[in-house]
This record gives structure tokens, sequence and C-alpha cells, in this order.
């Protein structure tokens, strides 16, 4: 976390992670422009490169959408997780790329304006086989750019998190559009039917990833519904809550991460202000809860950031009896102190 806002908060990491996308950018578009040369000897630099760059923008937002899914279903996907706003950005520039070639080889030679060209050169919206595939692109580049437009944490705190969450899961939308932009292109340019066959083992991967990270989690969104008539659930044994991390549960359609600390514990929403990332799969360090994804740490008993930071999350009421967690599924107001429960001696162990 910093205090201040940076346009980029360097460190060995991101240099890394940055160092490692540029180079394989750079190596994908000259081994595309190599091969694409050497299968099509009559295709014009500027052809090869519309397609390189298309196809490396699409390679890209495969990946950044595989990222999230694979993140849930294995830890060890995480690090892709915290710098994939690079990646987006890099995602929307390859795009920008392709669309600005793209304009001019095959929009900038008549009267019209290049952009007018593009929305009324094909008119054909009865055919399948002709539709005017190129908006779909022009649409779908303009998501990308207001998500890459906004990725910095600065938007994110002056749009809201809510808002610049519903922001970006506009890529849903990118992807489709770029889907159809790029299937109807096939169809009226391409008789390979590889281009097709690569294209439908994308789709078909990222599906089967996010329906495969769905199953994972549903378990845990589950509600717990034994409540007893003072309105608290039991969520299980105390004991069963690893040292200095927690158990997530679903409470009226809510995640809660339950923390064990020593002999206390306390209860919190799951979701962090910064990205919405899953705080009970963080631990707490240095008397905070730290978020795995972006390391916002907030105080187990209030939700509070430390200062100088101001991020708030709900907190919940809980109770230990009998070895057994209980918590109520009432949210409090954000950043509101709740007693941690205690565990009596000789139950706390790890």
């Amino acid at each position: 976390m910093s205090v201040s806002y940076q346009a980029v908060g360097w460190n060995r990491q991101k240099k890394i992670y940055d160092f490692v996308l540029v180079s394989g950018i750079i190596c994908y578009l000259l081994v595309f422009v190599a091969l694409g040369g050497y299968r099509h000897r009559n295709a014009t630099i500027e052809t090869l490169l519309i397609r390189g760059f298309g196809t490396a923008a699409l390679l890209l937002l495969h990946i950044v959408l595989c990222i999230g899914p694979l993140s849930r279903i294995n830890r060890k996907f995480l690090p892709l997780l915290y710098n994939r706003r690079h990646l987006g950005v890099a995602t929307f520039i390859l795009g920008l790329a392709h669309g600005t070639f793209a304009l001019i080889q095959f929009h900038s030679q008549g009267e019209l304006n290049p952009l007018v060209s593009l929305f009324v050169s094909n008119t054909r919206f009865d055919s399948l086989s002709q539709f005017p595939f190129q908006p779909l692109g022009f649409f779908a580049l303009i998501i990308l750019f207001l998500m890459a437009g906004t990725s910095h944490d600065f938007w994110l705190h002056n749009l809201s998190p809510v808002i610049w969450k519903r922001l970006h899961m506009l890529v849903y939308v990118a992807y489709a559009l770029l889907i159809a932009h790029v299937s109807l292109g096939v169809l009226q340019a391409e008789t390979s039917p590889v281009l097709a066959t690569v294209l439908g083992l994308g789709l078909a991967i990222v599906i089967l990833l996010h329906l495969a990270a769905a199953v994972l989690e549903h378990p845990a969104d589950r509600d717990k519904v034994s409540a007893r008539e003072d309105g608290f659930v039991e969520v299980g044994e105390a004991a069963s809550i690893p040292e200095n991390r927690a158990r997530v549960v679903c409470l009226s359609g809510e995640r809660v991460a339950v923390f064990r600390y020593g002999d206390k514990i306390s209860a919190v929403s799951n979701v962090c202000r910064h990205q919405n990332g899953p705080l009970g799969e963080g631990k707490i360090i240095d008397g905070c809860i730290t978020c795995p994804w972006h390391g916002y740490q907030y105080l187990p008993d209030s939700g509070t950031s430390p200062p100088p930071f101001t991020e708030k999350v709900e907190t919940y009421a809980v109770r230990v009896e009998g070895g057994k967690v209980f918590v109520h599924p009432r949210a409090n107001p954000p950043g509101t102190r709740v007693e941690p429960a205690r565990i009596p001696v000789g139950e706390a162990v790890s």
C-alpha cells in the first residue's frame, strides 16, 4: 500500500512482470510477421502487422480472463493476478494498433472520413457471411480503452470500488464482441479451419475455467442456516480455524471471513475495499488482516486500515461457546469496532 498515488509503484516484481510481458509481445510479433511473410509471400507488412497486433491482443485477453479463475483454483497463480492490470493495458495498446492499421489500410483511401466509412461501407446486417464485423471490434476497443484508462488506483478510489468493479466487468462484453468480430471476419476472409479451431478452443478454456472456479467455490456460498434464537449462527469449531488465518462462510448471502489470532476470534467482510480481493484467503501479518491480492491491511477487530490509510470493511459480532464459533449475520457499518471473542484457555490450539 502507498500513501500517495504514483503512475506506477515500481518494485522488483513489477519490473520482472513487465519485462516478461513486453519481451513476449515483441517475440510474438517478430515470429508472427516472419512466419506470415514466409507462408504468404504476397502479403504486405501492413497486413501482417494488422494480423499480428490483432492476434496478440486476443491472446492476451484470453490470458487476462483465465488468470482470475486460475487464481481461485490454485493459489500458485496469484502472482499473475497482482499486476493483471498491466496485461489489460497492453491488450488495449495492441488492439489500438490493430484497429489503427486496419482503419488506415481499409478506410483511408476514399472521400469519407475513415471512422464514417467504418460504419457505412458495409450494411449487410441480414447476411451472416457478409455481416459488418469491423464495428464490433471498434466497440470492443472502446470498452478496453475505458478499462485501461481507469485501471489506476486513483480511479478506483474516486469512482468507488462498486462502480469501478462494474465498469471492469464489461471485459466480458468486450470479449463477446471480439469473439463475434473475429468469427465473422474469418467467415469472410479465411478458408483454413485452423483459426476457427484455435478461437473455439480459447473460448472453451475460458468458459471451463470459470465453471470450475464456480463449482469449487459453491460450498462456501451456501448459507449457514442453523441460527439460534439470539440470531447467532454456528460456523464451526474455533480450533479448526488455522492460527492467523480465516474460515470463510456465507451469511445472509454475504461471504464473511472469521479469523483466529491467538486466543481471539474476529469476523469481517471477505471483500477487500481495493479490488474486492478475498480477505479470508489472506492472513494476519503484524496484527493486520492482509489481503492476498495487493497487500491492503485491516485491523481484525474494527475492519479499519491502520493510519494513514482510511479503507474500512464491515465487521460482525462473534461469540465462542463450548469451543464453537457463532457469528451474527447482520453486518455492522464499515469500521465498527467489535470486541473479539475469546477462546477459553486450553482450546486455542493450532
